[in-house]
């Protein structure tokens, strides 16, 4: 298989609420959807959901778009390639830009199931015909705002709450959402609003009966992790600490967590991914799939790598329709009853809409190989 074109299209979706983390409020998203075909006339596409800001990760839209045409397309374009490891082999020298990496590289994972005609998630090695749903819910300056909200996730079947905590929202707010739902599966996300300092605030926490709590301490920590763990009953689980299946298994020796949130972004493709659910599940480590509020194209490569044995918890893997009022996929994905189904189409299982795309791009660029 050899990529002959390469098309990148910066694409602007509209929220339907605004999302409030403890670093930043999204009204809308811009994400980069990479389409490759292949001289076999093979179309495959990925996307790179890398945020517009660099608070979550040092990635954003802009440097994303920098690597992808500038390195990642020419250092792949005309050259052959068997397997995604020969792919990923294409461009071995690039360090770190993991959101970059992971649109490409989705792409052409898209176009090797469909030239094999088989589903994506078959060639990753899936399982499962359907992965349980989770939500994830932003800081909301009225609770009462949060837990109507709750309320009608709960009642559409979602199977797991995720609330967004930061200092001065935390242990009030989710006393009040357990006061409420005594009995649903809940977990909270800090994204590294915490340090050690604040050790008794979390260990409250405990009183809550949470799944876990996400990345309480600084993005590129594991040390201190492993001494914040070794004081709360509830399980931490790491996220932006977490780049490859060699800092998975550096932050379960030291007992920094005991749960792994796989993000396909965050991990730089679905190959990685899959190595830290191996290693994962080979240690009885429990993981979910984690999410950067895809599109269609992103929330597909999510849905089958979720389809593997080891993912055990709900992950972020919602419905688009809890975003976006429309998606630029076809069939959109859709949780019923708190389940999306695993597609055994061709390829990731769903199907681009180009003019949806088209009206929604702010920026393209379509790449050849040198001559």
């Amino acid at each position: 298989m050899r990529l002959d074109q390469i098309t990148l299209n910066l694409v602007r979706l509209p929220l339907v609420h605004p999302f409030q983390t403890s670093s930043s409020r999204k009204e809308h998203l811009e994400h980069i959807l990479v389409r490759v075909a292949t001289d076999d006339g093979v179309v495959g596409w990925g996307e790179c959901a890398s945020p517009a800001d660099p608070f979550y990760c040092p990635e954003t839209t802009e440097t994303c778009w920098h690597i992808l045409h500038d390195f990642l397309a020419p250092m792949v374009l005309g050259r052959k390639w068997t397997t995604i490891e020969e792919l990923t082999g294409c461009y071995r020298l690039v360090k770190g830009n993991a959101f970059a990496r992971a649109g490409l590289e989705m792409a052409c994972w898209d176009a090797l199931a469909r030239s094999q005609e088989k589903p994506l998630h078959e060639l990753l090695g899936g399982t499962r015909t359907e992965i349980l749903s989770g939500v994830s819910l932003g800081i909301e300056p009225d609770v009462e705002v949060l837990l109507d909200r709750i309320g009608q996730f709960l009642d559409e079947g979602y199977r797991r709450i995720k609330l967004k905590i930061g200092p001065g929202h935390d242990v009030d707010v989710v006393r009040r959402v357990r006061q409420r739902c005594p009995a649903i599966p809940l977990q909270v996300d800090a994204n590294s609003a915490y340090t050690l300092a604040d050790l008794a605030t979390l260990k409250q926490l405990d009183a809550f009966d949470l799944l876990l709590i996400e990345q309480p301490l600084a993005h590129d920590d594991i040390i201190d992790h492993a001494r914040l763990q070794a004081g709360l009953m509830t399980p931490i689980c790491l996220d932006e600490s977490i780049h490859s299946a060699a800092d998975a298994r550096k932050a379960l020796d030291l007992g920094a967590c005991r749960v792994i949130n796989i993000k396909v972004s965050r991990l730089g493709g679905l190959l990685e991914a899959k190595r830290v659910h191996d290693q994962c599940h080979t240690r009885g480590v429990p993981v979910w799939c984690g999410g950067m509020h895809e599109f269609g194209i992103g929330r597909a490569a999510n849905v089958a790598i979720a389809s593997l044995p080891g993912f055990t918890l709900p992950g972020d893997v919602s419905g688009s329709d809890k975003y976006y009022r429309r998606d630029i996929v076809d069939p959109p994905i859709l949780a019923v009853g708190g389940a999306i189904a695993v597609p055994d189409s061709p390829g990731s299982g769903v199907e681009p809409v180009e003019d949806e795309i088209r009206a929604h791009t702010l920026r393209t660029a379509t790449l050849h190989p040198k001559a």
